[in-house]
């Protein structure tokens, strides 16, 4: 089964997205800042992690951080936010995410489908 970290402080969305990712056979864990989550990606090892960019702590220090340790910087990243700032989008791309979604373009059955692209 493959796993899947979401760092996300909105437990609203943590919430509907472990119910989600479950049923099509992905098991989710969840971070509710940067911090734990890369504690998170380090002991779990997961198969990829879903990054909000608005974290308390801010997710571009995530990048920062995780793109420097060698022991999870192999990890896809994709960024799911609200934040549509150009420079923010740009900044994370440079720090190596794979794709940069915006949360109210997706569904959660459509975004699902499309973090399934990345596994």
């Amino acid at each position: 089964m493959k796993k899947i970290l979401f760092i996300e402080d909105e437990r609203i969305f943590v919430d509907m997205y472990k119910e989600v990712f479950s049923q099509v056979g992905l098991e989710m864990i969840s971070a509710f800042d940067h911090k734990e989550g890369l504690k998170l990606a380090k002991t779990e090892r997961p198969d990829l992690i879903i990054l909000d960019i608005l974290l308390p702590g801010n997710g571009i220090f995530f990048l920062e951080k995780w793109e420097k340790d060698s022991e999870i910087s192999s990890i896809p990243v994709i960024a799911f936010s609200n934040y549509d700032d150009p420079k923010t989008k740009k900044e994370a791309i440079k720090y190596g995410v794979k794709d940069y979604l915006l949360k109210t373009d997706f569904t959660p059955q459509q975004f699902v489908e499309k973090v399934k692209n990345y596994l």
